[in-house]
C-alpha cells in the first residue's frame, strides 16, 4: 500500500458530516452506549458476587485507521498487556476517515484516535465527544507533517511558493499545518493557494511528476518521497508544535458505570506500552509494519516515534486550532476548551 498512514493522513476527507453520517448520529449511538455500560456493569457485577476479590473489568472498542499513532495500543493487544489490567479493548480498523467518524456517530465504537480538528468539528455537528489523550504530537519532533516538492523541481524554499499552488485537502489539519509553514516564512495569507487534492495518493503522485508544483503530506509519505528523490521544502519538527493526534470518546460513554475507572485503566495500559516503545523501538518495528501499512520502501527504515504518556491536549495545543477553523469558516459556531476535562463548549 503506497500511502501508509499516519496521525496526519486520515485528516484529508471532505464532506465529513454529508446526511449519510448526521442520519447516523440518533440511531446507533444509544445502543453502543447501552451495550458499554451494560460490559461495565455486568464486571462490576461479577466482581461484587466474587465479594469484591477482583476488580471489575470495563471493556471498550477503539476505532482507528492504520497508522502509526496507535502503536502503544497495537503493542499493548500483541504483549497482552490487557490481560488483568482492569480493561478490555477491541480495536477496530477502518479504511477511510469517513468510515470512522461515522463509526462514532453511530455508536459502533467507544473511542477513537483522531485529531482536534476532527474533533471539534464533530463536536459542532452534535457529536458529543470530548478529548482524553494525547497519542503523538505532544511535542514538535513527535510525527511531522511537511511540504514537498518533486525531484526535478527547482523550488528551495516556501517563499518560492508564494502564489503558487500546493496540493492539500481543505478543512484538514494538513492545510492548517501548511498555513503555519507558510505564515512563518513570511508569506502572505493571500498568497497561499490552495491546489484541492484530497486523496492522498493521487496527491503525492502528483507532486512527484510534477504535475502539481508542491504537496502537504504526512511523515510516512514524506520518507516515500525521500526515498525517491524527492525534496522537502518544510517540515513541523522545528518550533511551535502545531498538530497533535488524540484520543477522543463519546461522552455517553463516560456516563456509563465505573467508565472513568476503565479509563484511566486503559491510560495505564497506553503509558506501559508506550515506556516498552520507547525504550526499545525496533522490537516493535513488525507490528509497527503490520498495522501501519508502511509502504514497503520505507518499512526498515522509517524512524519510530517515541511516544507520550496518557495526558489530555492542552489549551495551548488546541485554541489555535479552533481559532484557525473559524477564521477559514470550517467552524460556524466558536468553540471553547477545557484543557481540565478535554471538553469543547459552544460559546
Amino acid at each position: 500500500m503506497m500511502s501508509g498512514m499516519n496521525r496526519r493522513t486520515f485528516l484529508g476527507v471532505t464532506g465529513l458530516f454529508g446526511a449519510a453520517l448526521l442520519a447516523g448520529c440518533s440511531g446507533g449511538q444509544g445502543s453502543s452506549s447501552a451495550a458499554s455500560a451494560s460490559a461495565l456493569a455486568s464486571a462490576s457485577a461479577s466482581s461484587q458476587a466474587s465479594g469484591g476479590s477482583a476488580a471489575a473489568t470495563a471493556s471498550f472498542t477503539v476505532g482507528t485507521l492504520a497508522t502509526e499513532d496507535l502503536l502503544p495500543l497495537w503493542v499493548a493487544q500483541d504483549r497482552g498487556l490487557f490481560d488483568g489490567g482492569g480493561v478490555q479493548v477491541e480495536i477496530v480498523p477502518f479504511q477511510s476517515a469517513t468510515e470512522l467518524i461515522a463509526g462514532v456517530a453511530s455508536g459502533e465504537v467507544d473511542l477513537a484516535m483522531t485529531d482536534i480538528m476532527v474533533t471539534a468539528s464533530m463536536f459542532a455537528s452534535g457529536i458529543d465527544v470530548q478529548m482524553q489523550w494525547v497519542t503523538l504530537g505532544a511535542t514538535a519532533d513527535q510525527g511531522r507533517f511537511g511540504i514537498m516538492v518533486g525531484p526535478d523541481s527547482s523550488i528551495t524554499k516556501l517563499t518560492d511558493l508564494a502564489g503558487v499552488p500546493i496540493g492539500v485537502g481543505s478543512n484538514t489539519i494538513l492545510e492548517y499545518v501548511m498555513d503555519k509553514l507558510m505564515e512563518d516564512a513570511g508569506v502572505a495569507d493571500d498568497q497561499i493557494v490552495v491546489e484541492e487534492l484530497q486523496k492522498l495518493p493521487v496527491r503525492y503522485q502528483a507532486m512527484a511528476s510534477g504535475e502539481v508544483a508542491a504537496a502537504a503530506l504526512p511523515g510516512t509519505l514524506l520518507a516515500l518521497g525521500e526515498a525517491n528523490n524527492c525534496k522537502l521544502i518544510a517540515d513541523d519538527t522545528q518550533g511551535d508544535n502545531l498538530s497533535q493526534s488524540v484520543m477522543i470518546v463519546r461522552s455517553d460513554v463516560l456516563s456509563a458505570a465505573d467508565a472513568q475507572a476503565g479509563i484511566a485503566a486503559l491510560e495505564a495500559v497506553w503509558d506501559e506500552a508506550a515506556k516498552l516503545v520507547n525504550a526499545d523501538p525496533e522490537s516493535y518495528r513488525e507490528i509497527l509494519i503490520d498495522s501501519a501499512s508502511l509502504p514497503i520502501e520505507i518499512a526498515d527504515t522509517y524512524p519510530i516515534s517515541t511516544y507520550p504518556t496518557a495526558a489530555l491536549p492542552t489549551s495551548a495545543m488546541v485554541d489555535p486550532v479552533l481559532d484557525w477553523m473559524q477564521q477559514k469558516g470550517y467552524l460556524t459556531q466558536s468553540l471553547s476548551y477545557d484543557e481540565k476535562t478535554g471538553a469543547f463548549a459552544t460559546k
